[in-house]
């Protein structure tokens, strides 16, 4: 008993060996990225190369003198270790303005022996002019006028400066209307203007906005703070705004005909790809390979896209394992992707046909469904060593004269030996088989239906606490807040609605003052049930170090 259990696991880690050994490495290559691929002809960009090599490598920068103004160029060196291996990069950072409106090329650059990939980039007459004179202004734009429940919007927000600032601080911006869930599209950018002939200094900031209903969403206008330097003088702190915006925000439509139950996933492009441990080609029944599918969705929120169900094939057993969910930042917005990753092991030699794979989703920049593909492919499975029959052992021929009569008449006995090795070997090779499937066999309980995603546990708390203020139910107010406080600061989560109220914008501070003074105060302050929940529609949190933190008003617990 104890050599079969030694023999299981021994098998389990040699089948585990042999799929990474088997994953093939990625060879180095150049590659190109630009911050933003939709500038004004007046703005600057930056473009970024990469290379995993730092043997005394320099791009060829002479292509871009085409269309483009090249300015300063940065280079920085990366080192990491992988698996115990050390990898090192080299990254350059080449500012770029471009000479002409359109859509511009950027060529392969070349360095050393490799070139980058090619980008398009597309560049518009100058949109903003300073009003008047202005030294300073802000500027706020949303990607489009009217969009979907769930599907991506961009808000993005310029700081135009002309002078130099001090102490400038940038308010979040607050949402009312239909609920919505806002994330951070890129880091903040900063780069060159001409306005005018004048020379603007301008920062940059993208909001992902995802609506969660329909109706209408309004947008606060922005607010820029600072005090400002001008004539070797600081003045005192000005306040600068930009126009309020809103979005009509339109229900999730039918699915098409061909594809009723399609689930809704709006984006700006998708993207079907799979990879495996080795190559496919040519496999032998009872040898595991995995194969990894992975859906790209620019636009769109990882946690969004939809689980792609293995099909059943016959002759061949498809284990599921821990989908990778991931995102990243790109100048069109933020790319979820999500990998299901499959164990697939042959049972019978032939061959087999995975069919094709077929994802819908929805166009939101023209407005359409359309269909992600992964075309069918056919795996040669051979069988397995301890499948295949020995070949007869020919006997030579003996003359029958020489033989006695009785042996004359019998055939001749061939052993058993071969015929019992192989099914040993065979009795073993299904043993493997049954000790891995074993070994995996908890995986797939992972199949059933993930947790609820934090920023809906966000949304369902904030709708308890609009709910019980409505009630004037002050325990379950301050339960619901302070358990969304728990999910939003997991590290240093508030301990009481009073330093809750130190970490959200106006007019909800206010409130939830008013509601701790009322609980724990001296006096008999009441609290405005309503009032508390129109201020959680819509509320900002406080950036560390964003604005100076307030004074607690609530007297001591114990007065002397």
């Amino acid at each position: 008993m104890v050599t079969g259990l030694h023999c299981k696991h021994v098998s389990v880690w040699i089948v585990a060996l042999a799929i990474c050994l088997a994953t093939p490495i990625a060879s180095a290559e150049v590659v190109a990225s630009v911050d933003r691929d939709r500038v004004e002809s007046n703005e600057s960009f930056n473009l970024n190369l990469k290379v995993d090599s730092v043997a005394g490598l320099t791009p060829d920068l002479s292509v871009l003198d085409q269309d483009f103004h090249v300015g300063s160029t940065s280079r920085l060196s990366e080192a990491s270790i992988i698996n115990g291996q050390v990898q090192r990069s080299m990254s350059w950072t080449i500012t770029l303005t471009p000479k002409r409106a359109g859509t511009l090329t950027i060529p392969p650059v070349s360095v050393g022996a490799e070139q980058s990939n090619e980008l398009i980039i597309t560049v518009t007459e100058p949109t903003y002019e300073p009003p008047g004179e202005a030294d300073v202004f802000i500027t706020a734009d949303v990607e489009f006028d009217e969009s979907y429940v769930q599907a991506q919007v961009l808000y993005t927000i310029k700081v135009y400066r002309a002078v130099a600032t001090r102490q400038p601080v940038l308010r979040e911006p607050v949402f009312s209307g239909a609920e919505v869930l806002v994330e951070v599209a890129s880091d903040e950018r900063n780069y060159e203007s001409v306005l005018n002939g004048r020379a603007y200094s301008v920062a940059e900031r993208v909001y992902a906005i995802f609506p969660q209903e329909s109706g209408e969403i309004s947008i606060s206008p922005m607010r820029f703070e600072a005090r400002v330097l001008r004539d070797g003088r600081i003045t005192g702190r000005k306040v600068f705004e930009s126009e309020a915006r809103t979005i009509k925000v339109n229900p999730i439509p039918a699915p098409p005909a061909d594809y009723p139950d399609a689930a809704w996933l709006p984006a700006k492009e998708v993207v079907l790809v799979d990879d495996w441990s080795r190559e496919p080609g040519e496999l032998r029944a009872g040898e595991p390979i995995s194969r990894n599918i992975t859906v790209s969705a620019l636009g769109q929120l990882q946690t969004q896209i939809p689980v792609i169900e293995p099909p059943v094939v016959d002759g061949v057993n498809i284990y599921p394992d821990r989908p990778v969910l991931s995102r990243r930042l790109e100048a069109g917005g933020i790319r979820g992707m999500r990998t299901d990753q499959y164990a697939m092991i042959g049972v019978n030699g032939g061959e087999v046909t995975l069919p094709k794979l077929e994802l819908p989703w929805f166009d939101i920049n023209t407005n359409e469904w359309k269909v992600a593909r992964l075309p069918a492919r056919t795996l040669t499975i051979k069988p397995p060593p301890a499948a295949a029959n020995p070949e007869p052992v020919v006997e030579p021929p003996v003359a029958a004269e020489n033989l006695a009569p009785d042996t004359a008449r019998e055939p001749p006995v061939q052993s058993d030996f071969w015929r019992r090795v192989a099914e040993i070997l065979a009795f073993v090779w299904v043993l493997t088989v049954f000790a891995w499937w074993w070994s995996h066999r908890p995986r797939r309980e992972l199949r059933e239906p993930a947790p609820m995603p934090l920023h809906k546990q966000q949304a369902k708390l904030l709708k308890a606490a609009r709910k019980a203020a409505l009630a004037e139910d002050a325990a379950g107010l301050r339960q619901a807040l302070l358990a969304w406080a728990a999910l939003e600061w997991p590290e240093r989560t508030p301990r009481s609605i009073g330093e809750l109220a130190r970490r959200v914008s106006e007019p909800l501070a206010a409130e939830l003052m008013r509601l701790s003074r009322a609980s724990y105060g001296g006096e008999a302050a009441g609290w405005d049930g309503a009032a508390m929940a129109k201020a959680l529609r819509s509320f900002a949190k406080l950036e560390e170090g964003g604005v100076a933190a307030r004074k607690d008003l609530l007297p001591p617990l114990m007065p002397s």
